[in-house]
């Protein structure tokens, strides 16, 4: 079985999101959450720019990214 690069990439993805929702902590589950999209970016970039994948990716890892500061801010 061959697998493309950019298949590789995919599974990675997946696999890191999906991990991600087994976290017990909150902050654990959205920087883990944030590598699988950062990943699902670079896939939807590779399949010649797939929007959709791109944009939903990217505005979770904005999602992530202000709640993590914002946790930040109240510690």
């Amino acid at each position: 079985m061959d697998f493309s690069i950019t298949e590789i990439i995919g599974y990675i993805a997946s696999f890191v999101v999906l991990l991600s929702f087994l976290m017990k902590r909150i902050k654990l589950l959205r920087i883990i959450n944030t590598i699988g999209c950062l990943c699902f970016v670079i896939y939807g970039i590779l399949l010649n720019n797939s929007i959709p994948i791109i944009f939903t990716n990217t505005a979770i890892v904005g999602i992530n990214t202000y709640f993590l500061l914002r946790a930040k801010k109240n510690v």
